[in-house]
């Protein structure tokens, strides 16, 4: 189960890279649990999708990187980098991410990041109005 359950997480990271939204999904049990950076979190599969799509029309090159991976049973930890772009500015912090892994399926999905990078950027656009 350790092997699987690390190739099944970075199978994940992989399909974050690829922003495939449905290949996401897919690899989500029903029950799935996001959480961000912040703490907050998404339960349900159904939920995830919209939640997704919207995140890569924010930061449209999102991608994640992996330097260690770590396992124990079906927890998986995983040690690297986000980055993408974000109102025309590039950004890139390390990252980390824990992912249980249940039936083959990624049941949760736990981001571990500093997000100043993107507040920072996001400070400095002029408000809308």
């Amino acid at each position: 189960m350790p092997t699987n359950a690390a190739t099944i997480a970075l199978s994940f990271m992989g399909r974050i890279n690829a922003r495939d939204v449905e290949g996401l999904i897919s690899m989500m049990t029903e029950d799935h649990t996001f959480t961000d950076s912040l703490g907050q979190s998404i339960k349900g599969r159904k939920w995830l999708q919209p939640a997704w799509e919207a995140y890569f029309e924010f930061c449209p090159d999102y991608w994640v990187t992996h330097d260690q991976v770590m396992v124990s049973g079906a927890i998986v930890a995983i040690f690297g980098h986000a980055g993408g772009t974000v109102a025309g500015i590039k950004w890139k912090t390390p990252a980390a991410w824990k992912a249980v892994i249940r039936d083959g399926q990624v049941q949760e999905w736990r981001v571990y990041a500093d997000n100043k990078p993107v507040y920072d950027i996001l400070g400095k656009q002029e408000p809308q109005g």
